[in-house]
């Protein structure tokens, strides 16, 4: 626990985190004196909010290399998942000539549930879906997206990094396979922008999905990049806001707060990344040197700067979390998933045929950001080494361990 504020070291950055005072302080206007509705332009009040959102929208495409007019604005990283999905699933028949609920979507074992259950519906729908599976290290094969792809594929959504391993997908070389195909190409840039270098143009994809809550933004608001040229439905109607891909009253200071969370993000992003990289390694070079028995997930080296995952054989994650409650906030997994008995359904595609049948539920995520230092590595691990000890003799050991890796 923290001197200064008496609550446990915040170390959870992957699931959100806190909005930055400048970006409090660019939004706070936009709440108060500066109300207009930026779709209102026949007076100051509306032409003003237009004018900060369209700034924002400025911000938030240079953030990923995109054109302003490639942005639309939505409430956060499951609608425009959604938007991307279903927006695509709709206009399939008529541009593909195939019969209503005859498309093919292809996805991948570890992506958000906002993806995953938005593919599931349109299975159920009538729609063909593809799960691809994940190697050991959780990276998805581009060969298998290259295998998959049958003259029905509309659609192939994979994630740019993902939210609990934190590795890093080949999105270049999948937008390259289906930009050759003819096939459109959605990822879930969510963990990834603002923490590493993201080009849409370079990556080859048709859409992106970002959401500000994950980089130092207010919550509430996202945004999904629609590459010029692709048609996408609306999933509801209305006034017909944000190019008629967005219909409802845009959230002028979360947009706000948006593009000023994105444009400090891209200012400082190498120097921040690597200081939170050199936090990332001391943490995992410390506890393989002092807790036997441990396994890092995701892949050792393409995976983003900022995420720890880590297996600690025999030992219940939930019940690791309740001992250090008092001295960091961690988590087991998604945000989403909180509370899931079931552990990790991530951790479990990557050893799906191994022996490792309790690292679903033996796994902890360290996620770094802009308030951790040093002293709060030294703080974690004078607590850790103990909790794991007292926890393993608290229950009988798994049979089948493993070296740390």
């Amino acid at each position: 626990m923290t001197a200064s504020t008496g609550r446990p070291v915040y170390m959870d950055h992957n699931a959100t985190t806190p909005t930055l005072p400048g970006v409090f302080e660019a939004m706070r206007p936009y709440f108060i004196e500066e109300f207009g509705n930026a779709s209102s332009s026949t007076h100051s009040y509306g032409r003003r909010a237009g004018e900060a959102v369209s700034e924002a929208r400025r911000q938030v495409a240079n953030l990923i290399g995109a054109d302003p007019d490639e942005i639309a604005f939505t409430s956060g990283a499951t609608e425009s998942d959604n938007l991307a999905i279903r927006g695509v699933a709709t206009c399939a028949p008529p541009t593909r000539g195939m019969r209503r609920g005859a498309g093919h979507v292809i996805t991948c074992a570890i992506e958000h549930e906002a993806v995953l259950e938005t593919a599931a519906a349109l299975g159920n729908e009538g729609w063909t879906v593809t799960v691809l599976p994940v190697d050991r290290d959780g990276l998805v094969d581009p060969d298998d997206v290259a295998r998959a792809i049958t003259e029905r594929t509309v659609l192939v959504s994979v994630m740019l990094a993902n939210n609990e391993v934190g590795t890093i997908e080949p999105i270049a070389e999948i937008g390259a396979i289906c930009r050759r195909r003819g096939i459109l190409l959605h990822t879930d840039a969510v963990q990834a922008a603002g923490r590493i270098p993201v080009d849409v143009t370079r990556l080859q994809v048709d859409m992106m999905s970002i959401t500000a809550h994950k980089m130092y933004g207010p919550k509430g608001v996202g945004a999904l990049y629609v590459r010029k040229g692709v048609v996408v439905s609306p999933l509801f109607h209305g006034g017909g806001q944000e190019r008629k891909v967005r219909s409802g009253t845009l959230n002028v200071p979360g947009i706000v707060g948006f593009g000023k969370a994105s444009e400090i993000a891209l200012s400082d992003m190498e120097t921040e990344s690597a200081r939170q990289l050199k936090l990332r390694d001391r943490l995992w070079q410390r506890i393989t040197a002092e807790i036997e028995g441990v396994t890092l997930n995701g892949h050792p080296a393409r995976r983003l700067p900022n995420n720890l995952n880590v297996a600690f054989e025999g030992v219940e994650s939930e019940g690791l979390l309740m001992a250090l409650r008092d001295v960091a906030a961690l988590s087991s997994g998604s945000a989403c998933a909180s509370g899931s008995q079931k552990g990790s359904y991530v951790i479990a595609a990557l050893t799906a045929g191994g022996r490792e049948t309790g690292r679903a539920r033996s796994s902890i995520r360290f996620g770094f950001g802009r308030s951790n230092e040093e002293p709060h590595i030294d703080l974690v691990m004078e607590h850790l080494p103990r909790a794991v000890l007292r926890l393993r003799a608290m229950a009988p050991r798994q049979a089948g361990s493993s070296a740390n890796r």
